[in-house]
């Protein structure tokens, strides 16, 4: 990754200056403080040999993406097994864990098995799930996590789902849950999750929720490949049919953006209608949406390819180099020939 610098004010020419040099995984840009919550957040997760690492992946990286254009730890995250042994996933990867689970506390416990959950539905597990339950405030199951947390006792009553492939099976083997063919389900502290793909969406939803819709935009934009250019992108809390498309006609004009008034005709409403949509969803108004997809979009140019500034100038819609230079200053305290010198 490239070295990226972070977005935080801070007091001191002399802080400035170590700035420069601090290495970050992603651009922070234009962050409003009320939507970003200073306590850090707290997550073990819980693995099993065969464990999913596309699963595990899709989980914590949304997380690294937001402490990075945060410039702060929103989420600190730990591995942990039952025993505290190396666990292997279903192609190989080894994971040393940093506890084990009787050790583990924290805000929050994601438990992730992957393939033979089945051979894992021993008395076991069950015991040490129940015996760690009480000292986190929520507990999701990933893939075929729900199956565990459901023999626990720790879905009781609630609303759940689970990897599609086990979900007949597992609606006859707990009667008592109320079972549903979603990518994702949040019941109160109970968060189920049906496999990796869905991973990522219940991640994306959960920083918006807690840090603001803008914080999970950045984050779903980055996930994208500048080469393939924007991608569609679905905000993560519902937001209703306006905004989506917004969204979307935005991510498909970076280019050559349209006037609000213009975008407001394409998507079939009223600039009236678009403008207080989009606040009442991104917290923000069409143009500062927009504007902000435009600059990460510049910024993944910047520093992922060799093209020329004033070529990427033009593929985010800015009239010149000067223009988007003094934007990117503006917006990431660094211009472009400096992110490629340090990069």
């Amino acid at each position: 990754m490239c070295r990226i610098l972070s977005r935080l004010p801070l007091a001191s020419a002399a802080q400035r200056s170590l700035r420069a040099y601090a290495v970050q995984d992603y651009p922070a840009i234009m962050h409003s403080s009320e939507y970003i919550d200073a306590q850090t957040q707290h997550i073990d997760v819980l693995l099993f040999d065969a464990f999913s690492n596309h699963c595990l992946a899709n989980t914590v990286e949304p997380l690294r993406a937001a402490n990075g254009f945060a410039g702060r730890t929103l989420y600190s995250w730990r591995f942990c097994t039952l025993d505290g042994a190396h666990v292997h996933s279903s192609s190989g990867l080894q994971v040393a864990p940093h506890c084990a689970l009787d050790a583990a506390t924290g805000d929050t416990l994601y438990v992730m098995p992957s393939y033979g959950v089945r051979a894992l539905d021993q008395w076991a597990v069950v015991r040490a799930l129940r015996r760690v339950a009480g000292r986190y405030g929520v507990i999701g199951g990933f893939d075929t996590g729900p199956w565990l947390m459901a023999r626990a006792g720790l879905l009781d009553g609630s609303r759940a789902t689970i990897h599609w492939d086990e979900l007949t099976a597992f609606a006859e083997a707990f009667p008592h849950i109320d079972v549903q063919r979603a990518r994702y389900v949040i019941d109160g502290a109970r968060l189920t999750c049906s496999g990796a793909m869905a991973a990522f969406d219940l991640v994306l939803h959960l920083i918006s929720e807690r840090h603001g819709p803008l914080l999970a935009l950045d984050v779903a934009q980055l996930f994208m490949s500048a080469q393939a250019g924007p991608a569609r992108w679905q905000a993560p809390s519902r937001p209703g049919r306006t905004v989506s498309r917004a969204l979307a006609v935005m991510q498909e004009t970076l280019e050559h953006p349209l006037t609000i008034p213009a975008l407001a005709r394409r998507i079939g409403c009223t600039q009236k209608t678009l403008e207080q949509r989009m606040r009442a969803v991104m917290q923000a108004t069409p143009q500062a949406v927009y504007h902000r997809l435009r600059l990460n979009h510049a910024y993944q140019l910047v520093a992922d390819t060799d093209l020329p500034v004033s070529e990427i100038a033009g593929r985010c819609g800015y009239d010149n180099a000067s223009a988007m230079t003094r934007a990117f200053r503006t917006a990431f305290q660094v211009t472009p020939t400096g992110v490629r010198q340090g990069r």
